[in-house]
Order: structure tokens, then sequence, then C-alpha cells
């Protein structure tokens, strides 16, 4: 499958509008950015089934106190997902896709947490299984990888969408790592976005079963299209966030925004998962731009 052609013409109306707005504003970008990190760090742990709320995710990050007994591991898992986040802005357009990058960044996510796993490969008799999926045996993970990575640099004429949607589906199908596979997988995702001048996305706990559905289609099936609008709509809620604030446009909810529209609250909140009015999340409620009565 591919990216549908209004979807592409969409993606890339707003890439030109982001561009051009931008300039000159680079450290509103790095807040926003920032900002982020807490809801990034949140939805990629609790899809891994931590149960850290994103208001305890937020404290940790900030060394406060949290009000309840929480695993050491839960926190370190917290603190070293925000790094590896932090990590991979500045690197952008610098370095190439590489296992050793990959590692890297798996020996930083797995620090304090196990460290007899961190920055390697699954090795020997580790094998590890998703549901009810066995993931391919160790002794040819480091073939998969290379030939993974090098489909992903030589292929030139697939839409970027396409290409991310897909490695990210083989990198999961490999499994490489003992533990760390997804929040590894989805901090690639970001990577790959913004060394093409994209803004990160947020994949949300709450849309956990479109994205676990989109593995199952390709290991059943080796469809795509689930992954490529998963990522499609994340990308386009990014944009239409990063833009209604270089724009210095009024935030409000969504429910308000319907309201002083005289518009049904539960049809603009399915318009905005659907993208199709330039919603986004922030702290998980939907939020939408408005020009500014000057």
């Amino acid at each position: 499958m591919a990216t549908p052609h209004f979807i592409q013409k969409r993606l890339q109306g707003l890439k030109e509008k982001y561009d051009t707005l931008r300039v000159g504003k680079e450290s509103l970008i790095k807040i926003l950015d920032e900002s982020e990190i807490p809801e990034n760090v949140y939805n990629s742990n609790a899809i891994e089934n931590s149960t850290l709320t994103l208001k305890e995710t937020e404290k940790i990050l900030l060394e406060l106190e949290v009000s309840r007994d929480i695993s050491l591991r839960e926190v370190f898992e917290a603190r070293n997902l925000a790094r590896v986040t932090e990590y991979i802005r500045p690197k952008t357009g610098k370095d190439e896709m590489t296992k050793d990058f990959a590692l890297l960044l798996h020996r930083m996510l797995m620090g304090g947490i196990n460290e007899g796993i961190s920055g390697r490969f699954r090795t020997k008799s580790e094998y590890v299984r998703v549901g009810t999926y066995i993931a391919p045996p160790p002794e040819y993970i480091e073939q998969m990888i290379g030939r993974m990575l090098l489909e992903y640099s030589s292929n030139f004429s697939a839409y970027f969408l396409d290409k991310i949607s897909k490695f990210h589906l083989d990198f999961e199908r490999i499994h490489p790592f003992v533990d760390g596979n997804g929040r590894i997988g989805r901090v690639l995702i970001n990577w790959q976005l913004m060394s093409l001048g994209f803004p990160y996305v947020i994949i949300r706990n709450k849309d956990k079963k479109y994205y676990y559905r989109a593995f199952t289609e390709y290991n059943d099936a080796k469809k795509t299209k689930t992954m490529e609008r998963t990522l499609g709509l994340a990308l386009l809620e990014s944009f239409h966030k990063r833009i209604a604030y270089l724009k210095g446009e009024k935030i409000k909810t969504v429910a308000e925004y319907a309201r002083a529209q005289g518009k049904s609250s539960s049809a603009m909140l399915n318009a905005a998962r659907r993208q199709t009015i330039p919603a986004f999340r922030e702290q998980g409620v939907w939020k939408i731009g408005e020009a500014r009565d000057l």
C-alpha cells in the first residue's frame, strides 16, 4: 500500500507553510518540542504497559515527589526515555541511520534498568514474543537489521511516510532487543521524520489498538496501510499544533470552538480525530487554533 495522494498533498502543503512560518522562530519550535517530551514519554511507556500517569511522568522528569509508591524501574524508564528523546533532536541531519546508532539509543534507554542487555541485540537463546507472535531467532538479527537498513537508505522512489512505516514494521517484526524494542522503534520514527525536516509525532496510548492492528496486518498479510494511516494522522496533528503556535493563534479547546461555532461538540471531536479540521492534542485534550481579533 501507499499513503493516499490527497494525504500526500495535504502534508506537502502543511510542510511548506511550516517551513515558511518557522524561519526566525527556532526558539519557539524548541520550546514546543521540549514541552511535548513528557507526553511523548508517557504515551510511549504506556503502550508498553507502564502504570505511570501523565502527571506522574511530568513530576518524575521535573524530579518532584510523586504521591504514591512507584517502582524504581518505572522511574528509570521515564527518565531514560526522556533523555533519549532529547538526545536525538540535535542529531538529526548529522548522522546516518546505522546499527550502532540504534544500539547507542538502546544503551541509553536501558541504563540502570538492565545493564546485561543494554546496547546489544539478542544473542544465543534469547527469544522474545509479542502476544502469539514469536520474533526471529537471534542468529538472524544482524543480517535482517543490515538488510532493513540497506533497503531504507537505498529506496529513493518511495514516499517518505511509506518508507518510515515499513521500516518501523520491519524493526518491530525483528524485535532485535530483549527489551525496549517498541520505545526505540518509536524514537527512530521521530529521528527519521526530523532528519527530513518534519516535526516529530506522538503515537498515543489511546490509539494503541490501531497501532497494534498495523503489526497484525503486516505479519499476516504484509499490509502497511494501517501504519501509514497512523503515522499520517500523527504528523498532520503535529503540523496543526506547530502552525497554530507559529501563527500566534488563540488556542481553544475543540469543545469551546464547537460552542462558539454553534456546532455539535461530538461531530467536531470526530473531525479532530480524523484530522479534517486543524486540531491537535495537548495533555490529552483536543484543541484548535483560531485567528486572534486585532
